[in-house]
């Protein structure tokens, strides 16, 4: 039996495969638009395009997936407590049966 989307553990999780690969895709394509500009302006310099295309593309990746490995560490990086807070504050609400009766107290009151 599949288990329903709503039961499934919750907490702080690292990011998966794919997302590391999204960050370093997403670094790579920065590099080369910043590169390929650089290179139309400036020219190819001493080691020609294709070398300074991918210093460019290579660095920008790098440094791109650095800062998201650091925002993604403290995002996930959190104290029990916390995590216990958050989970409590978000549980299920909590369903009556049908034939439930309200104390007295609380009957009298709303008279």
């Amino acid at each position: 039996m599949p288990v329903p989307v709503g039961s499934m553990p919750q907490g702080a999780h690292g990011p998966s495969t794919l997302d590391k690969r999204r960050a370093l895709t997403v670094g790579l394509i920065i590099g080369f638009i910043f590169g390929f500009t650089n290179i139309v302006r400036f020219g190819p310099g001493p080691n020609g395009m294709l070398r300074t295309l991918g210093q460019y593309m290579m660095g920008s990746a790098a440094t791109f997936g650095f800062f998201m490995a650091i925002g993604t560490t403290i995002r996930t990086d959190s104290s029990p407590i916390a995590t216990q807070a958050f989970a409590s504050a978000h549980r299920r609400p909590m369903i009556l049966p049908r034939k439930y009766q309200y104390p007295r107290a609380a009957q009298t009151e709303k008279i």
